[in-house]
């Protein structure tokens, strides 16, 4: 056991950075397959068919609960990041549903004589401080030993039964709009191979942090046709999983899609998590990728971690949802559109910005 809390790299306890840890999307759809088809009572309104963030269900009196779940390894070295990192990913979900947390249960799984307890207190102590940050609460949880560090929450929260937004809900005409930049994926690979910068660092752990409660509040108001969080499945994947279950083709524009700075500069370098390699291999059938070369095609598949909300707005209203954004001081990135087309389909047009160049939303 390292002697201090400062000598202990918490990555190098991890097989993979944050959600690119999750099981690959073409073997959770095996599993599922093999569980075969499940039969859920009227009251639930959103289950796992469609490929949500959360389920949803009707309760008695017309109020409708949100319940999710997330956990997952190391993805930086300090705890108090780490924790507060994973908090926001699993209330993200939430989020997603336009919903509003209540309380949440922590999960952790921690190696009892390789690692000191203090450490696990420093990752409790910023999953509750971000879980406060969002007017919840953390009323227990659970805890086993493990070789692998693991943290995360199983979230519940509150939704209005009309108001909720699903993924499977896109609709042709309908504009994209992203929340926050790509790339926390390749540059946590790079934070765990010691090629990171601590200014990428940085950026990327504000990007990680940062609660999706704004975004969710302004879709609410104006009214979306669907939306989806960006994590561990990467841009191209939730948005593939939500085209499909809508029926629904999209065109992006590369150009318009929002990066942390070196990113590019990675990927090109070959710095790319398995979970990003292993997105790309599920959605490459789907997608056109034009003219982007490969390391373009993983960033835009890049598993990503607490990362923004996609959200499918009609065209009517693009514009109320930008100024509802942006007045919340949340990016609003309109990254392409839906279209007819073949279920899940995506053509990609245009190439990802160079290095420096930030596109203006």
């Amino acid at each position: 056991m390292a002697d201090t809390l400062g000598d202990v790299r918490l990555t190098r306890f991890s097989h993979g950075a944050g959600c690119a840890c999750k099981l690959a999307p073409a073997d959770l759809s095996r599993v599922m397959g093999l569980l075969g088809p499940l039969d859920y009572p009227e009251e639930v309104l959103v289950s796992p068919s469609t490929g949500d963030d959360a389920a949803v269900i009707l309760l008695p009196g017309g109020r409708a609960l949100v319940q999710t779940v997330d956990f997952f390894t190391p993805i930086v070295d300090d705890p108090y990041d780490w924790g507060r990192i994973a908090a926001a990913n699993a209330l993200s979900d939430v989020y997603a549903m336009g919903g509003i947390p209540l309380t949440a249960l922590n999960l952790v799984a921690w190696p009892v004589q390789d690692l000191p307890l203090e450490l696990l207190a420093r990752v409790l102590a910023g999953g509750r401080d971000v879980t406060a940050e969002a007017g919840a609460v953390i009323v227990g949880g659970h805890s086993i030993h493990d070789p692998e560090p693991k943290y995360g929450l199983a979230v519940t929260g509150f939704v209005d039964p009309e108001r909720v937004v699903r993924n499977s809900t896109m609709r042709p005409g309908d504009v994209l709009m992203l929340t926050k930049p790509l790339g926390v994926g390749i540059l946590s690979t790079a934070v765990k191979r010691g090629e990171a910068t601590a200014e990428q660092l940085a950026s990327a752990v504000d990007v990680m942090t940062t609660l999706n409660a704004r975004a969710s509040s302004a879709m609410v108001e104006v009214g979306v046709s669907a939306a989806t969080d960006v994590t561990g499945f990467g841009l191209i994947g939730h948005l593939h999983i939500a085209l499909a279950a809508s029926g629904a083709g999209a065109v992006i524009d590369a150009t318009a899609v929002p990066l942390l700075e070196g990113v590019r500069t990675h990927a090109a370098a070959g710095v790319i998590p398995g979970g990003t390699r292993s997105n790309h291999a599920f959605v490459d059938p789907h997608v056109d990728w034009g003219a982007l070369a490969e390391d373009e095609c993983l960033v835009l598949a890049d598993a990503q971690t607490s990362g923004g909300l996609l959200i499918a707005v009609p065209s009517d209203r693009a514009e109320a949802l930008h100024t509802a954004l942006t007045d919340r001081s949340v990016p609003a990135h309109r990254i392409g559109a839906v279209e007819d087309g073949a279920a899940g389909r995506i053509r990609i047009e245009g190439r990802l910005r160079d290095e420096g160049e930030h596109p203006t939303g």
